[in-house]
C-alpha cells in the first residue's frame, strides 16, 4: 500500500512530544480560511507516492534524534487515507515508535468503526483541531459540520486514546469569550484530554494564496496576539472546570 505524500520533515518540534518525522498527506476536505497549507487541498494535487518500507527507511536515517519523539501522521487531512495511515501507525507501532495523529476529524464516519478502532488502536496520541465550537462560524469558517469532529473527540475518548486539542484564536472570527468557555465544557466531557493549545492566529501563510491565485478570505485582519490566545486559554480552561464541578455536584446529588 502507498500514500500519497505531499512533504516530510524531518525534525518536526510543534507536533507532538519530542523531535519526531511529521509526514503531511496530501488532500484535504475542509476550506479553512486560515489555512496555511492549501496546496494540501487538492486530493490529486502534486504529491509523491512513498510505501511504509519507504518511509520507515527515511525514519531510520535519523532514528537516533527521535528517542523521546517519534512519527506524526497530518496533512491536509490524514484521515482521507485512514488505510495507508493504519499499515503505517501498525508498523511503526510494532517496532515501538510513538505514533501521533493530527488531524480536524472531519472524516470521521460512523460506518467506517471497524477501521477507527483499528487505527486508534495503534496511535499513542491524537492532535485534535477544533476550529470553533460554534455550528454556524465553523460551517462558515471551514465549509464543513463540526458534528463528525464532536463525535471523533468523543470516540478518542471511548478508546483511551491520550488528546491533545489546538484551537486557533483569529481576532473577530474565533475570539469569542463565549465560544471558548462552551468550548472548554465540552471539553470538560473528556477523561482522555491532556491539553488544550489556544494559538494566535498569523498571517504567514497569505503568500501561497497569491502564488496559487485563491482568495484569501479574512484579508484584513490582524494576527493575533500572544495575550490574546493565553486569555482564551484561560477562559476554555474555565469551561472544563465549570463542567467537571457540574458532574461533581450532579454525582454527589445521587447520593
Amino acid at each position: 500500500m502507498q500514500g500519497r505524500i505531499h512533504s516530510i520533515e524531518t525534525m518536526g518540534t510543534v507536533d507532538g512530544p519530542g523531535m519526531r518525522m511529521v509526514v503531511f498527506l496530501q488532500g484535504c476536505p475542509m476550506r479553512c480560511a486560515y489555512c496555511h497549507n492549501p496546496d494540501t487541498w487538492n486530493e490529486n494535487g502534486t504529491a509523491t507516492l512513498y510505501s511504509v518500507e519507504d518511509i520507515w527507511e527515511q525514519f531510520q536515517r535519523n532514528h537516533q534524534f527521535y528517542t523521546n519523539g517519534g512519527l506524526t501522521v497530518t496533512g491536509g487531512e490524514a484521515l482521507l487515507q485512514i488505510h495507508f495511515v493504519i499499515e503505517l501507525f501498525k508498523f511503526f507501532h510494532e517496532r515501538n515508535v510513538h505514533t501521533c495523529l493530527d488531524t480536524s476529524g472531519t472524516c470521521f464516519n460512523p460506518h467506517q468503526m471497524v477501521a477507527y478502532r483499528q487505527l486508534l488502536k495503534v496511535t499513542n496520541l491524537v492532535i485534535l483541531d477544533i476550529k470553533d465550537i460554534d455550528p454556524t462560524v465553523h460551517t462558515w469558517l471551514t465549509g464543513k459540520s463540526i458534528e463528525p469532529i464532536l463525535q471523533f473527540a468523543k470516540f478518542t475518548d471511548e478508546m483511551s486514546v491520550p488528546l491533545w486539542v489546538r484551537h486557533v484564536v483569529v481576532p473577530t472570527v474565533t475570539d469569542n469569550k463565549d465560544r471558548h468557555y462552551r468550548l472548554g465544557f465540552f471539553l470538560g466531557s473528556l477523561s482522555n484530554l491532556q491539553a488544550v493549545d489556544c494559538l494566535p492566529y498569523h498571517v504567514m501563510g497569505i503568500s501561497k494564496y497569491e502564488e496559487l491565485n485563491l482568495p484569501y478570505r479574512l484579508g484584513g485582519i490582524p494576527a493575533a496576539t500572544k495575550d490574546q490566545a493565553k486569555t482564551a486559554s484561560q477562559t476554555v480552561v474555565e469551561g472544563i472546570k465549570a463542567y467537571r464541578r457540574h458532574q461533581w455536584s450532579s454525582l454527589q446529588e445521587k447520593f
